[in-house]
């Protein structure tokens, strides 16, 4: 099968039980120097903070991966602007262009802002498995795309570590600007037209013309969907992390889009949690611990180290409604069902580009998981052609 968008990579530098930071930084360099071989479009780096991931200074990972990488495009997935000043943001993407020109992907989101979707109905996916809890509401299957209801925030269990995260990531009594507020100021900068309050004009050396690509970052159909359509920026929805919401966001985008210098026309990008193996037995078998990771994120505990599917037990009745929405939505198989599958979101959401993000245990398997989806897509032969 040979896929008609190009196909890009999300990745947020995991922790495997038993492993190490220093040990999830490496393979997230091999992974990209990797993926540039097999034809993804793009290498992006999500930002996390206080957690098992190893992607919390994502700036900084987007400049080692952009050095150690030569074509493919490198950048943020997103940073997340409340624990940023513009200056600061321009500046670093600014000095990674001056030595990796024209390659850098400059994604923004709104911190503090986890709109994760959960919902349910007693309804079942293509493989059979339950797809949501029947209490909590209505799930759709638009050509075989599944689309729950809206996870309410207000079901995790515990946010105090959540909270002591967001101030420990802000200067004390230091205010976050409002988000349209702070994507003016970084437009702005890089264009050099940067005023400050006081009438002052400031320019960011380097960082000031850089050739970054801006794009909005959002799940659900609020501000950043609207303010990336109003801008004409290309818009990246989170299908992955807020499977019931993605759509309306991309829905909100277009009909706010207005065409700027930026782009002539909408163009999205939609995310989604893949793993493939040489067949879906396997497949299932290497993302059997995937809920009990997204379990302990939704308990309030944040991302842990990744577990070994081979050390798990199962998760309880209770645990798995708490995370039954994004089990639903994993694209789980052999390189057809997965290509399949994707085809289909790629279809229902009208999307210019899709977006894959896979974690297993051992690196090894996520490598197979990425070449073989690579292979599945035609994306070597497209980038001969």
């Amino acid at each position: 099968m040979s896929g008609s968008v190009p196909l890009s990579i999300l990745d947020l530098s995991p922790i495997s039980a038993g492993s190490t930071a220093q040990q999830a930084l490496r393979n997230t360099v091999d992974l990209a120097q990797h993926a540039e071989q097999w034809g993804y479009h793009r290498y992006w780096l999500a930002e996390h903070h206080f957690v098992r991931v190893a992607s919390s200074s994502s700036i900084t990972l987007i400049g080692l991966v952009a050095a150690a990488t030569k074509r493919i495009r490198v950048g943020s997935a997103a940073v997340q602007v409340g624990h940023h000043t513009s200056a600061s943001i321009v500046e670093a993407f600014g000095t990674i262009d001056a030595l990796y020109p024209g390659r850098l992907d400059l994604g923004l989101g709104r911190s503090g802002h986890r709109r994760s979707q959960f919902g349910a109905e007693a309804g079942r996916n293509k493989g059979g498995k339950p797809v949501v809890d029947a209490v909590t509401g209505r799930t759709e299957i638009r050509d075989g795309v599944v689309v729950p209801p809206p996870f309410d925030p207000g079901r995790i269990l515990d946010r105090s570590k959540f909270i002591a995260s967001v101030g420990a990531l802000q200067q004390r009594g230091a205010e976050p600007l409002d988000f349209a507020e702070q994507i003016g100021e970084v437009r702005a900068l890089l264009a050099g037209s940067f005023v400050s309050p006081e009438g002052v004009a400031l320019h960011a050396v380097p960082g000031e013309n850089a050739q970054v690509r801006l794009w909005l970052f959002g799940s659900t159909g609020g501000e950043s969907a609207e303010l990336a359509g109003r801008l004409g920026l290309p818009f990246a929805a989170a299908y992955h992390v807020s499977p019931g919401t993605a759509l309306d966001a991309i829905e909100a985008y277009r009909a706010a889009f207005r065409p700027s210098a930026d782009s002539a026309e909408p163009y999205v990008v939609i995310s989604a949690d893949v793993v493939v193996a040489e067949d879906d037995a396997t497949a299932q078998r290497l993302a059997a611990s995937y809920g009990h990771w997204v379990h302990s994120i939704r308990s309030g505990a944040g991302a842990a180290d990744y577990p070994d599917p081979a050390t798990i037990a199962p998760l309880t009745a209770e645990q798995r409604r708490l995370v039954d929405d994004r089990l639903a939505t994993q694209f789980v198989g052999s390189p057809g069902t997965v290509a399949e599958r994707l085809a289909a979101l790629q279809r229902v959401s009208g999307a210019d580009e899709l977006l894959v993000t896979t974690i297993t245990h051992q690196h090894a398997d996520r490598l197979e998981s990425y070449r073989l989806l690579a292979e599945a897509w035609g994306l070597r032969a497209a980038r001969a052609a």
